[in-house]
């Protein structure tokens, strides 16, 4: 199992339990505990224990237990609806520069994530376009 690890991420002290967390589950591969600022009650984040900013330079490895974990979280929650949330990069929304996935109880309209979605109407010939580029950088 490669680790890598960053001496100034938050996230990867809270792994090395350099700050103090509220550990829900922790794995060979993934560490989760609840947010100190939630979004409702329960939200919590499960974090690669390896230190990579986006999810594509996560290496493949890191990321076979995180929705299992997700999935383990948000049935504890008790909850029906519920966010699985991951950002990446500042526009985006991402606020700490390490792989991370929100796991957000959504009790009720007013509490846990509320998101716009800006739907667009696409144009057919550019979605042919798109998915055939798509297609080929896929294989």
């Amino acid at each position: 199992m490669a680790v890598k690890s960053l001496a100034s991420c938050i996230f990867c002290k809270i792994i090395k339990s350099e700050i103090p967390s509220f550990k829900l589950v922790e794995t060979d591969f993934s560490f989760a505990f609840l947010d100190i600022g939630p979004l409702s009650k329960g939200h919590a984040l499960i974090i690669p224990k390896y230190h990579a900013a986006k999810l594509h330079e996560l290496p493949d490895e890191h990321l076979t237990d995180i929705l299992p974990i997700a999935k383990k979280i948000a049935l504890a929650q008790g909850v029906e609806d519920y966010n699985i949330l991951q950002n990446n990069g500042r526009l985006a929304h991402q606020e700490v520069d390490h792989v991370h996935f929100h796991v957000i109880p959504k009790p009720d309209d007013k509490q846990g994530l509320i998101v716009g979605w800006p739907a667009k109407q696409a144009d057919k010939e550019e979605l042919k376009t798109l998915v055939e580029e798509l297609v080929s950088k896929l294989k």
